[in-house]
């Protein structure tokens, strides 16, 4: 069978097991009943020390157009499993729950939820595949695309990797989400038309073995581009022959137009030496203005050690190792039961507890504050409440490191903003989608906020992430009646 996009129906995006245990809860009285499900990680990628939310658009998407097709139920009956009321009640299928998140862009860290739900069980439960597909792909490529551009240090970073990215989602939606990260653009033509995520290119080697010589090559580009005369001068050999036809091709198209923006890029050697020496060449023949840029299987680490060898770039094209965040490929978010609702429509909390302790989940419906500090701008801590406390800005605060509970430091003089924002009431869409541009824009906005001990790339600072007193005694008392 030919899968066909546009006849896909993402509601059946799911695991088969949310339809079983929807058809439980249907059968058994469950299908009305309110509860909260959190969608968190547990560990940095990288083993950085933040992550980046993104992915919430195409929630919202996917929110809105929650229904089941009569193939589909013609497909779910005749599998044998479930029963004919169940199947007329998704006849008439919507979500009409809540949705609160962190806007994407927002620094995030593990144990937090970056999204909860509250709705009734079955839509509830229907709704977590695509819910973590989408955050957990998006949140990694963002976080990753971040690190590789706080490596180059204000240099250019474009997105190269369409051609390696798991499938065309992995590619369309893999470049918005490094756009949110912080690139500049991409390669991929489709992010550009759907997303407005600039895409940008100019030659691949093929381009300069279609002539007779490169010079050939150069200078037919040249005029055919002059104001985007980026030349790829590796395909033979790029100090004695690819530079010098370059700067051949310069002065013959480009100079007598007047026209002084041009550039070259490498895409295989010793780039440090490569470039220092393209650099020379480039400037004594009076094209200081020429621009260098780089690709082939670069990362964070990569352009960092470059930088560090004196390297002259200007502009870092990287490909497979973010589109596919190879080093560190699973972002590993998940969806958990916080809390259900009784008839009065009290919330109770739920835990769920595991031998590994970093598997112990945190109960109830909650808040997520940020505590910035007054006196620096800077993010000092996250706060985990239950959904009815607000945080108190007035007195000193004390805070357990969470991985270290001996450790605690008392914070005062500080701001208190909450992370997630109402995204559905009552199943209505109550959010401003901002544009692409401006979620980029609040990403380094957010990061910049983050001290650059919790930005380094090895051995990060620990970022507390602590729970008020009244969530950690719940937390407590349930871990020691289900002991």
């Amino acid at each position: 069978m030919t899968l066909k996009r546009d006849n896909l129906n993402l509601t059946m995006l799911c695991d088969f097991y949310e339809l079983t245990m929807g058809n439980g809860y249907f059968k058994y009285g469950y299908k009305d009943r309110i509860t909260y499900f959190d969608v968190f990680f547990r560990n940095v990628p990288d083993n950085g020390g933040f992550a980046i939310a993104a992915g919430l658009e195409q929630v919202i998407d996917y929110i809105q157009d929650l229904h089941f097709t009569e193939e589909d139920i013609e497909y779910l009956r005749g599998r044998g499993l479930f029963d004919e009321e169940f199947l007329a009640y998704l006849k008439d299928f919507r979500f009409t729950g809540d949705i609160y998140a962190v806007p994407e862009g927002t620094p995030v860290f593990p144990k937090e939820p970056l999204l909860t739900v509250r709705a009734p069980a079955i839509q509830a439960q229907l709704i977590e595949t695509f819910l973590l597909l989408a955050i957990n792909h998006q949140s990694l490529i963002a976080t990753k695309a971040n690190r590789v551009v706080r490596a180059a240090e204000g240099r250019t970073v474009l997105e190269f990797g369409s051609r390696r990215a798991q499938g065309a989602d992995g590619a369309i939606l893999g470049a918005r989400a490094a756009y949110i990260g912080g690139c500049h653009g991409t390669a991929c033509t489709v992010s550009d038309q759907l997303f407005g995520v600039h895409a940008g290119g100019t030659m691949a080697h093929a381009w300069v073995q279609m002539f007779d010589t490169q010079y050939e090559a150069f200078k037919t580009y040249c005029e055919t581009y002059p104001h985007n005369a980026v030349l790829l001068v590796d395909t033979y050999n790029t100090l004695k022959s690819g530079i010098p036809d370059a700067i051949r091709a310069f002065n013959d198209v480009l100079k007598p137009l007047g026209i002084r923006d041009c550039g070259i890029r490498l895409d295989s050697g010793d780039m440090a030496y490569l470039t220092r020496k393209a650099r020379k060449m480039l400037d004594e023949a009076g094209w200081e203005s020429c621009k260098i840029s780089v690709s082939n299987s670069l990362d964070e680490y990569l352009i960092q050690d470059l930088l560090r060898q004196g390297a002259q770039i200007d502009l870092f094209g990287v490909g497979e190792r973010l589109i596919t965040a190879r080093s560190e490929p699973v972002f590993g978010g998940v969806y958990k039961l916080a809390a259900v609702e009784d008839e009065a429509g009290n919330v109770i909390p739920k835990i769920k507890i595991s031998e590994n302790v970093g598997k112990i989940t945190n109960p109830h419906f909650k808040k997520v504050y940020r505590l910035f500090g007054n006196d620096t701008g800077k993010a000092i801590a996250d706060y985990l409440t239950v959904y009815d406390e607000t945080v108190d800005e007035t007195k000193p605060l004390r805070l357990f490191d969470p991985d270290a509970t001996w450790k605690a430091q008392e914070i005062t003089n500080f701001t208190a903003r909450e992370l997630q924002v109402p995204i559905f009431k009552n199943g209505e869409l109550v959010y401003q989608k901002p544009s692409l541009d401006d979620i980029r824009t609040y990403c380094l906005q957010q990061v910049d906020t983050l001290w650059d001990e919790v930005k380094r790339f090895d051995n990060p600072h620990n970022y507390y992430v602590d729970l008020s007193q009244k969530l950690w005694d719940i937390k407590y008392g349930l871990l020691k009646n289900n002991s």
